[in-house]
């Protein structure tokens, strides 16, 4: 692939060469060297496109498969979730309640969500770290990683 850039770099300095000579009135090559070389540049860039054109259609393929692995672990982490839930006896509000603290959202942010006060949140949060036997959002998370990264272990 750097031999393709390379190529196409030559080419553009070529025809940048090509234009200055014109402006300027010089004319460094015969006319068959000339045309030589400018067939040359156009074969360089037009394996340029094809190669580029191969490079794109990999990258797209890839992303595709990409999408899916992640659709594949986002499905994996919900599910690990309602696990967590379930095994912790967390009530619905609580469920919400982790699943927007698992997200990252301040307690400020999912009270307004949830229409409740502050205290309410706090209260709620205390009640899942008690719960699933943590001490914070950090540890919460962290049951959540370990587990799907233990499942990836031993897949």
């Amino acid at each position: 692939m750097l031999v393709i850039v390379c190529i196409q770099m030559l080419c553009a300095f070529f025809f940048l060469s090509q234009i200055l000579g014109s402006v300027l009135g010089l004319a460094p090559f015969s006319w068959q060297v000339h045309e030589l070389i400018e067939l040359g540049a156009a074969l360089g860039l037009l394996l340029g496109v094809g190669l580029g054109w191969i490079v794109l259609r990999r990258t797209m393929a890839r992303n595709i498969v990409v999408e899916d692995q992640l659709r594949v672990a986002s499905g994996a982490f919900m599910d690990v979730m309602e696990e967590k839930f379930t095994l912790w006896e967390l009530t619905p509000a609580e469920r919400d309640v982790a699943l927007f603290a698992i997200k990252g959202m301040s307690t400020q942010e999912i009270a307004a969500l949830r229409e409740v006060s502050e205290g309410t949140i706090k209260a709620q949060t205390n009640a899942i770290y008690r719960k699933a036997n943590v001490s914070g959002r950090t540890q919460l998370l962290s049951l959540f990683i370990d587990d799907l990264m233990a499942d990836a272990a031993s897949s």
